[in-house]
């Protein structure tokens, strides 16, 4: 927990996100490498490894801000399909990634790569991204 980016927030989250808000179960969090404009991730608020970890009640919660957040997505950036990764090998800490895939961009018919590090954007230009995203939560 002592690492963990979505627990400890600060210099260790900034490394990979930047937080847009709280939901109800989770926080929603700005993926920084764009190369999907939009690629967000929603980060269970406890510091639980695997989705059996919480009651069913939390699990609920849990996809309805993963749904929430997809909605935005789809509203703020109008992605051809949004994809939905969930991993945690190495980070511990249950969390999705949602990834947007356009038909014309990045990746369309393929997996999508963990952290290309190809597209990253100016500070203007994530908070244009936050708020078209907050605008449709």
């Amino acid at each position: 927990m002592e690492n963990c980016g979505y627990c400890q927030k600060g210099e260790l989250l900034a490394a990979f996100g930047i937080e847009i808000c709280e939901l109800s179960v989770s926080t929603l969090i700005l993926f920084k490498e764009q190369s999907h404009p939009g690629r967000c991730i929603v980060a269970y608020k406890d510091h639980v490894s695997e989705i059996v970890d919480i009651s069913d009640e939390e699990r609920d919660a849990f996809f309805a801000d993963v749904n929430r957040a997809a909605k935005a997505i789809h509203a703020a950036f109008h992605p051809d399909k949004l994809n939905y990764g969930a991993y945690g090998d190495t980070g511990c800490h249950l969390h999705m990634h949602l990834v947007p895939k356009y038909k014309d961009g990045y990746e369309w018919g393929g997996v999508f790569a963990m952290n290309p590090g190809e597209k990253f954007l100016t500070d203007a230009e994530y908070e244009e991204m936050i708020g078209k995203i907050k605008a449709n939560l």
